[in-house]
């Protein structure tokens, strides 16, 4: 790693490289400063290890270093442009996550692998089966219903040597669903035993599932956002602007930021569009509104937005959602 320091003035004291065994030691021998790295790999580790040691961290995401790179890309030039961007009044940073944090991401992490190795398996089970003249109905349940009388059935062509590999399949299937479940299992244990992620659930839209997964990006540095379109657009759910010479140019959602979380969250958003049309609250009557006006995904999307805002603001002011005012209680108020 290589450090690269300056003074109260801006005036270079300091450009060397220290390995990462000898890290720890080093700023642990630095006076109280200002510490920062670009949000990388171990990054947010590294930030509570030099938080211990008496500094103040700040994380920068790569995309706003990059503009004070002044010439070839080195480790020593990297590291003067995050000196020099860390001084920048209006340089917005990324929220420091704690061990706890780092554990809810972990799982969710997990999880998100093992779906999408589950479905991966579930698909190639389907496209094996149909080059043998058999046919599945998608989906994971009417597979693991099916695959069982496939394997019984003795008439249906499929020789030993491939049903011995077809059963090995189902086996794997059924350990994946296993292991989805346990991750589920600590996913809910975790929301029931914290406050915040109870007031989140009180939102429509958001379960267990999104609320632990906003804890984990978010956690208590909300404050880090000036409001809740901060945070949506923080999450990629605005529009992205190309605008010139006084016109205004919206294009598609931005898409910036935690691409799972930003997932969750418009599958949240598509549950509680179902169901709109049948309820009388204000944001039902607007989200009824926008699905006569607007295509069902763009009228998704913007649901997705509203969630995020109203989750900003029930984090903000540790208070639960009100169906009826369409905001926290407090705020309500």
């Amino acid at each position: 790693m290589h450090v690269y320091g300056v003074d109260a003035q801006g005036r270079q004291v300091l450009s060397k490289k220290v390995s990462r065994g000898k890290l720890s030691a080093f700023m642990a021998n630095r006076p109280p400063c200002l510490v920062a790295m670009e949000a990388c790999g171990s990054a947010h580790h590294w930030a509570r290890v030099f938080r211990g040691f008496g500094h103040e961290v700040r994380l920068i995401a790569p995309p706003f270093v990059k503009p004070f790179v002044k010439s070839n890309k080195n480790d020593a030039v990297d590291a003067e442009a995050i000196c020099e961007a860390v001084q920048r009044p209006n340089m917005r940073f990324v929220a420091i996550k704690t061990v706890e944090q780092q554990d809810i991401q972990a799982i969710h992490r997990m999880r998100s692998l093992n779906v999408e190795r589950r479905t991966a398996q579930i698909n190639q089970v389907r496209g094996l089966l149909l080059e043998y003249g058999i046919e599945i109905p998608q989906g994971r349940a009417a597979l693991m219903r099916g695959l069982p009388e496939i394997l019984e059935d003795a008439e249906n062509g499929l020789s030993e040597r491939f049903r011995t590999e077809l059963n090995r399949l189902l086996e794997e299937l059924r350990h994946l669903d296993e292991q989805v479940t346990h991750d589920d299992t600590q996913i809910q244990v975790i929301a029931q035993s914290d406050e915040t992620v109870q007031r989140l659930m009180t939102i429509p839209g958001i379960g267990a599932l999104i609320a632990t997964a906003l804890i984990a990006a978010v956690g208590e540095d909300v404050g880090l956002f000036r409001n809740g379109r901060a945070l949506a657009a923080w999450l990629g759910l605005v529009p992205r602007q190309h605008s010139t010479g006084g016109r205004e140019r919206l294009l598609g959602i931005s898409k910036r930021g935690d691409v799972s979380l930003r997932q969750l969250l418009i599958h949240g958003a598509r549950a509680v569009m179902r169901w709109v049309e049948r309820k009388e609250d204000a944001t039902s009557r607007w989200a009824t509104a926008l699905k006569a006006r607007r295509h069902t995904n763009v009228a998704v999307v913007a649901m997705a937005n509203k969630i995020a805002r109203i989750a900003d603001a029930v984090m903000v002011t540790g208070q639960p959602y009100d169906p009826a005012a369409g905001r926290p209680l407090q705020a309500a108020v």
